[in-house]
Order: structure tokens, then sequence, then C-alpha cells
């Protein structure tokens, strides 16, 4: 749940749509947040984590994409020396 101080906080008038106020609205309801001000703040915090995971998904697939061929053999190196060294780790311990 947000919780950031009332003295950092920004105040803004604006309008939403009525399925926009229904969703910071259930987000109350359900306890995720205490007000409207932290119903907005969960929802911009979790499409901003949306968008970072979004554009580190498309920075690694260029990374990728724009290897050379040395550069892709060391990466398939470096991939089975890890892959060898993770052998017999239990990952649900």
């Amino acid at each position: 749940m947000a919780t950031s101080p009332r003295i950092t906080r920004q105040k803004i008038s604006t309008t939403v749509s009525s399925t926009t106020f229904s969703y910071l609205e259930r987000s109350i309801q359900e306890g995720k947040a205490r007000n409207l001000a932290d119903a907005l703040d969960l929802a911009v915090e979790q499409l901003m984590i949306y968008e970072n995971r979004e554009r580190l998904a498309n920075d690694t697939a260029a990374y990728f994409d724009n290897m050379t061929e040395e550069e892709a053999a060391e990466e398939q190196k470096l991939e089975a020396a890890i892959s060898q060294s993770a052998t017999g780790i239990n990952f649900d311990e």
C-alpha cells in the first residue's frame, strides 16, 4: 500500500472515466489503498513497473539481436558454465 508522507504529495484536480473510478474504489474496498490518492498512486506505480519490465524485455531482445557471432559464442559458454554450476541446487528450498 502506498504510504507517501503528506509533505511530499502534490495536489491535482482531474476527472476520470467511470471505469477508472470503479477500479480505484475497488482498490480501496479490497484494502489495497486507504483512499483515492493512495489508489491512484498504486495504479501508477503498477504501470511504471509494467513499463520498466517491458523496456527491459525490449532492451534484452535488442542486445541479443545485435550480438556478433563471437559475442553469441561467448554467451553460450557463459550459459553452459552457469548451468553446470547450478546443477544440484534445489531452488524450492
